[in-house]
């Protein structure tokens, strides 16, 4: 609680103390007991104030805080709405002089002062006002700040109604083309979770050497002119693993978060099981399924929301190498692991390439593009990685996650 005079009962208390001074070097009582009238209206309502903001200052009043959309996207904005109301009598007497402001993260509001827009009612009042969603994290957001003036205009108390809440920023993710003849559904059953698929989940696809032939649809393939095989979508996607590195620069860290989540996505948009694990996470990220819907987005872009840079190239190199023991023993026959990755080490290459043995390996390689030594390095851990039979497209840093994505997907082993 904050309790002060306003300008005006400065200026009261100013004039009673010149007033009394006035009046005893002048010799005149009138004067000194004008002097004292002024001075004692701001202590008196100073003392009120503290009073009865101290007996009854919440009671009566309750505020429910609403953010439209939530979780967001960074670089989007998003739309607060805070309800008070009014609960009692002496609730709606107390909310009729009260003022209204929020306190938000600088993530949220850019350093500046929110403007909100307040509609009034006879018990209650809502406050709304828009926000820039600027950085991926939680970012609190409130408590409400009221602000109440006596009757006469003289002591400024404020306070704070409810209770700080946080809002969800999740990175910015674009939408990636999901090339039909390159994610493809494999024949045998491999994804987490199968069901024996009814006819009615079967599609066609190419033909790929391996395919058995008895899936082969010959109506279609001597419409078309071509092999035409049938796929389960439901029980013959692969499953995918999304590794991704946390370097040290936040900005490399911003981007590489968000190629990464746009390509989970872009994944279980095709209808495979997808999990996303960044190096340095404790825990083991669960397959999720496009047919839970948007609760799979959801679950895949809320692991992003409290990562961190890691602070040295050293620990973000020995993350990724325990990130990638931890695969090595949970990972799915035929899974695709897809890696965003930095430079690493020969140690860090043997041990990402053996991830690719039982499945297929793409890897997304960043160079910062800073200095020519990170693109040698660079150039090494894609040539080591290609040898060991993924399919790799070097990057550098701030590229549009699209070309990065056609790029790799246009890539040769």
């Amino acid at each position: 609680m904050d309790r002060r005079p306003t300008p005006r009962g400065w200026a009261l208390a100013a004039a009673g103390v010149v007033g009394m001074q006035a009046g005893i070097g002048l010799g005149s009582i009138d004067l000194v007991r004008v002097g004292l009238l002024l001075l004692a209206l701001p202590v008196a309502a100073l003392v009120a104030a503290f009073v009865v903001d101290a007996t009854s200052g919440r009671r009566g009043l309750t505020v429910h805080r609403e953010v439209r959309p939530d979780p967001v996207h960074a670089g989007q904005d998003a739309e607060v709405r805070v309800d008070i109301r009014a609960t009692d009598r002496p609730g709606r007497a107390r909310l009729a002089g009260l003022r209204f402001s929020e306190q938000a993260a600088v993530e949220l509001s850019g350093g500046r002062s929110l403007r909100a827009r307040v509609a009034r009612g006879p018990d209650h009042a809502t406050v709304r006002y828009p926000v820039h969603a600027s950085q991926r994290g939680r970012w609190p957001l409130g408590p409400l700040v009221v602000t109440r003036t006596d009757m006469f205009g003289v002591v400024r108390s404020r306070t704070t109604l409810g209770t700080e809440s946080h809002v969800a920023v999740w990175p910015a993710v674009v939408a990636l083309p999901a090339p039909s003849d390159v994610l493809v559904g494999e024949p045998d059953r491999v994804a987490l979770g199968a069901r024996t698929p009814s006819t009615d989940d079967a599609n066609l696809r190419d033909y790929r050497e391996g395919d058995d032939l008895r899936r082969v649809h010959w109506t279609s393939s001597a419409r078309r002119g071509t092999l035409l095989v049938r796929s389960d979508e439901r029980a013959g996607m692969r499953p995918v693993t999304v590794l991704l590195d946390l370097p040290v620069r936040a900005t490399a860290t911003e981007w590489t978060i968000s190629l990464a989540a746009s390509m989970a996505l872009a994944m279980l948009d095709s209808g495979h099981p997808v999990r996303l694990v960044a190096a340095g996470s404790t825990t083991a990220a669960p397959y999720v399924h496009a047919r839970s819907g948007p609760e799979a987005r959801a679950a895949l872009l809320d692991l992003t929301l409290d990562l961190t840079p890691a602070r040295t190239a050293n620990d973000a190199e020995a993350a990724v190498l325990d990130a990638t023991r931890r695969l090595d023993t949970s990972r799915t026959a035929g899974e695709i692991v897809l890696a965003v990755v930095g430079s690493m080490s020969s140690a860090g290459c043997g041990a990402l390439a053996h991830l690719g043995d039982a499945g297929q390996g793409w890897a997304v390689v960043r160079a910062d593009g800073r200095n020519a030594g990170g693109a040698r390095d660079t150039q090494v851990t894609a040539t080591a990685l290609r040898r060991a039979g993924w399919r790799v497209a070097q990057v550098t840093t701030g590229e549009d996650p699209v070309t990065c994505w056609l790029r790799l997907l246009g890539s040769t082993r």
